[in-house]
């Protein structure tokens, strides 16, 4: 089993959270204004669409590093579209900047390796139990 995560409310304010997890500070979730909140850090719908590009730009280096090939960095960018949330339909838009690769078979097969990434399978091809308590 993993280390919990453990989100903590601050006081003095009004929706932000520290998040604590494996000791790494600094970490925190808030809402945007329009909805209460401060504005003051990424709202939990940020963290779902980071977890999915930080995934892949990881996976897409761990390939490229075992390869051998010539990849000095990636930039991942996630677009997403919620306006149909309420209908059950979450979009993201992944685009991904290769920097050092110029084979156009490389590039491809980076490409298909990222839509391999732990989090997009967890996103589109697992049931998610959640069980929650009161303690």
């Amino acid at each position: 089993m993993h280390p919990p995560i453990t989100v903590i409310s601050e006081r003095n304010h009004v929706f932000r959270q520290r998040v604590e997890v494996n000791g790494l500070e600094d970490l925190y979730g808030d809402v945007p204004a329009i909805v209460g909140g401060e504005g003051s850090a990424p709202d939990p719908h940020d963290y779902f669409d980071i977890a999915l590009g930080t995934c892949k730009a990881i996976t897409v280096q761990m390939y490229a590093k075992r390869k051998e090939w010539p990849l000095e960095g990636i930039t991942v960018t996630v677009q997403r579209d919620d306006s149909q949330e309420k209908k059950g339909i979450y979009k993201l838009d992944v685009a991904l900047t290769l920097h050092g690769i110029e084979d156009p078979e490389q590039r491809a097969r980076l490409e298909d390796i990222s839509h391999r990434c732990p989090i997009q399978r967890l996103m589109t091809q697992s049931t998610v139990e959640i069980a929650t308590r009161l303690v």
